[in-house]
């Protein structure tokens, strides 16, 4: 019994302390957000590596990491950053960033091992799946202001955050409650349709009261987005679900005690982003 309480008091103290440091990073200001989301994003594809070698692969862990890097600071939008001379620079390095795969596959030319088409394919892939949705979350924080000036308004984040908690949150007690029927019992034995339908009428009823405080230039969106996220979210925690068990590990790392790693905690964030991004550059 005492060990399950340690554990509790565990989980329970690293949540506190993630959550406080999520949010007082986005809330602060630009730079504080932007190093979180890059020092995420770093520790997400090094977890990615680690589970790539699990799966077989060799990935060329040096060079994915200055590729990530690279990416990450040239095509984060560094709107608010003085001076703003230093991000004109790198715009001039922005079409460079679709080279990325070639320099990859070029590395495995003078790869002797077996298997060097797939170690550069898992390259590519641990730098688009674990680093291109953190990046693009850049892009989700600036909006124009009435003297038709960029600021940084992180409230489309906050409500695509709160909205994944929230359907994580009531498609666990709804499942617990009410779940009979899994989903998908070979990758996530504990999911069920139930708690999944629950935590997305929860997401989409929650998506309203959204609309009313917080502040970005399409209001309208919150309904779509009180659809489209918990789906996204449940998809995206499946996914990274099958990629664990595919490696067979329980955690993808451990960023936070109790709770795994930076894949664990934003595998939903992760499928979620891309998605936001297209769907606000297509009504924007």
């Amino acid at each position: 019994m005492a060990l399950h309480k340690q554990t509790f008091i565990t989980r329970t103290g690293s949540a506190i302390v993630f959550v406080a440091v999520l949010l007082g990073a986005i809330l602060y200001q630009y730079i504080s957000f932007s190093i979180l989301f890059f020092v995420v994003a770093m520790s997400a594809l090094k977890e990615f590596m680690q589970l790539s070698a699990k799966l077989g692969a060799k990935p060329y862990r040096t060079l994915a990491f200055v590729c990530a890097a690279s990416m990450y600071f040239t095509m984060a939008d560094g709107f608010l950053i003085e001076p703003e001379s230093f991000f004109e620079v790198l715009n001039f390095f922005k079409p460079a960033c679709i080279l990325m795969p070639f320099i990859i596959f070029s590395r495995a030319l003078f790869d002797k091992r077996d298997g060097a088409i797939t170690n550069a394919i898992y390259t590519i892939i641990a730098i688009v799946y674990a680093v291109v949705p953190f990046i693009l979350l850049n892009h989700l924080v600036g909006f124009q202001n009435d003297s038709n000036t960029r600021v940084y308004n992180p409230h489309l984040l906050l409500g695509t955050i709160f909205l994944i908690w929230s359907n994580d949150t009531f498609a666990y007690l709804g499942g617990s409650l009410f779940g009979k029927h899994k989903m998908i019992a070979r990758i996530s034995p504990g999911k069920t349709w139930e708690g999944t339908i629950i935590g997305v009428i929860i997401a989409f009823g929650l998506s309203f009261t959204f609309k009313s405080f917080l502040n970005i230039p399409f209001p309208w969106l919150w309904p779509i987005l009180g659809i489209l996220v918990p789906i996204l979210a449940t998809l995206g925690d499946l996914v990274e679900s099958l990629l664990k068990r595919k490696a067979g590990i329980k955690d993808s790392g451990q960023l936070m005690p109790g709770h795994g790693g930076a894949l664990d905690r934003f595998d939903s964030l992760i499928f979620v982003s891309p998605f936001v991004y297209a769907l606000v550059q297509i009504i924007s």
